[in-house]
This record gives C-alpha cells, structure tokens and sequence, in this order.
C-alpha cells in the first residue's frame, strides 16, 4: 500500500525554512500529528524584515508559509491568511498572516503559541515549531574575514561563505529538540541550503539533539539551481556543511530528479543516492508532492532493507523514473 512505510513510522521532522518546507509537509500532510516541522525564523526580507525592524521578533514569514501550504483549500481562512496588502499606504506589502501572527505573539505567552492558535483556526494537525522564539540573525563568514549580516545578503554573496553563526546566539525551542529525539526520520530541505536548511541547525540545541538521534536521515535536492552562494555546491559539499555543524558522520539518502548528475557518489561514501521523477506538471521549479511522498516512502523502504542486509553499499544509486 502506498505509503504504508511512512504511516508505520512513529514520527516524522522536517527541517528547512520557506517554500521548500512547505512543500515537503504539504506532501507528508497524511501523517497529522506525527509530523513535525522545525521552521527557520531568520528572514530579514520583505513584510517580515520589515517587522524585525522595528520589533524585537523572530521571523514570521517561513512560518506562515508552512502554515499555508497545509492550510485546507479554498477557504476563507486560508485566503485571508495569504493576503497581501497593496496600495501606497504603511500596510503595502505587509502579508495578512505574518500581521496576525505577530500580533498574536504580543497577545500570547510564546510564539509557539501564536502559531498553535492559527493551527487552531485553519484545522492543521501537523506540528509547526519555529527552530527558536527568541529574535536572532544568520551571519556569515567571508573569506576575507568580514561578516556578512542577514538572509538577504548571505544570499546575495559572490562566493560562498566559510562558516556561518547566529547572532545573537539563541535557544532552540523545547518542542523542537523533543520531536527530534522520538524522530525515525529527519528530512532537510529541499530549499535554500545557506539561509533555510541550515540556519537551524546552527542552534547547539538542536545540533545535538540531531547527533544523538539513530533516525533515517534524507536529504531532498533543489529541482533547480539557487540564486545563492550555494548554488556552486555539490551534494557532496553539502554533506560536509552539515557533518561539520551536527558534529558527526551522518548517513544521508539523497532524493534527486531523474535528470541529476551524481558527480559526488563516487566520493561520499556517507550518501546514498535515489533517483525518481519529481517535477510538479503545474510549475517545473517545483516538487511534485505525490511523487515526493511516493520518492521518501520508497526511500525508506530501501532503507529498511539496507539495515537488513548491511553489505549494500552506501553509495548505492537508486533509480525509480517509472
């Protein structure tokens, strides 16, 4: 049965930030409340930087972009929750849902619970968790030695930062750190690697709770390339980012569109990768979301497997394209 893999999982955490999240917890959707959602809040660009910039708020942007992409559709509460303000007054640009959100926020005792009331609302069973409620910046470290301050421009970068940091440096939600630890499998992206997979992982927190943890680890590559730094990195690149952050080797299933050229597999031997047919019919920069789900349900089976036949090699290519 379709599926059937993922549903016999006790729990399930996705980590990333944006589109890419949402896309991935829109198509894990049937899991309800065994699906978590570990959501960056380091944005500085558009309604949401501009909040930041007179208020000392976390990010509100990813979160509502989750939030949207699980919300039931049509509905009342999903377009107001979507909308976008125009004309030339102070309200131009500001997004309906990041206003409520934040307002919710001066309202509750935790963001989490500004965010748990719009679940609330819009009937959302999956667990949306920001990486921390408390205000912080992505910085990046140049080559030579300057820092780079906030998402817009550790994305407009030339070339490729040597090390990333939170300023200030912040505290992981508890709620993240306690669905890691019953996680069977942790998913990262597919999204921007810089400023949305790993600014999360950034937070000692959840680092450790991400070493500590035996869960499948796989990671969901860009369908296309990104306008960041990153976009120059090979899987086999990114691999190394996230060992040196977690603080360990980590075992990783790569899930790729069939197009992809796997010019890493012969040198990483922590990855395994898989192959399937992922493009949306509706968007070709997007991940079609029955195939993804299909792709990581089939992943984990292989897995499965692996773990009960150990000889196969990591470096494994798995091809499903039918």
């Amino acid at each position: 049965m379709l599926n059937q893999q993922l549903l016999n999982i006790d729990h399930v955490v996705a980590i990333g930030g944006g589109h890419g999240l949402g896309r991935i917890l829109a198509a894990l959707a049937f899991l309800g409340p065994k699906l978590s959602g570990i959501v960056a809040t380091t944005d500085n660009g558009g309604s949401t930087g501009r909040l930041r910039q007179d208020q000392q708020t976390i990010a509100w942007g990813d979160l509502r972009n989750c939030l949207s992409h699980l919300a039931l559709r049509p509905s009342l509460g999903s377009m107001l929750f979507d909308h976008r303000f125009t004309g030339n007054n102070e309200l131009a640009g500001h997004n309906l849902g990041n206003v409520v959100l934040h307002a919710l926020d001066q309202l509750c005792v935790r963001p989490l619970d500004a965010v748990n009331l719009i679940r609330g609302i819009l009937k959302i069973e999956t667990q949306i968790i920001p990486m921390s409620e408390a205000s912080t910046h992505l910085v990046a470290l140049s080559h030579c030695g300057t820092k780079v301050f906030g998402e817009l421009n550790v994305d407009g970068m030339t070339e490729a930062p040597i090390a990333l940091s939170l300023e200030p440096l912040v505290q992981a939600t508890s709620e993240a750190c306690l669905a890691i630890e019953k996680a069977q499998l942790i998913i990262l992206g597919p999204g921007s690697f810089l400023t949305s997979i790993l600014p999360p992982l950034l937070i000692a927190e959840i680092a450790e709770s991400i070493r500590n943890s035996n869960a499948h680890v796989i990671l969901i590559d860009n369908l296309t390339a990104e306008y960041s730094p990153a976009s120059t990195f090979s899987i086999e690149d990114k691999i190394v980012w996230l060992n040196q952050i977690i603080g360990k080797k980590v075992i990783v299933d790569v899930i790729q569109h069939a197009d992809k050229q796997m010019l890493a597999s012969h040198y990483c031997e922590e990855v395994r990768f898989n192959q399937f047919n992922l493009v949306s019919q509706h968007h070709p920069g997007l991940h079609d979301k029955a195939a993804l789900a299909e792709a990581i349900e089939r992943v984990c089976q292989f897995h499965l497997a692996q773990r009960q036949m150990p000889d196969l090699k990591m470096n494994t290519v798995m091809h499903m394209t039918d």
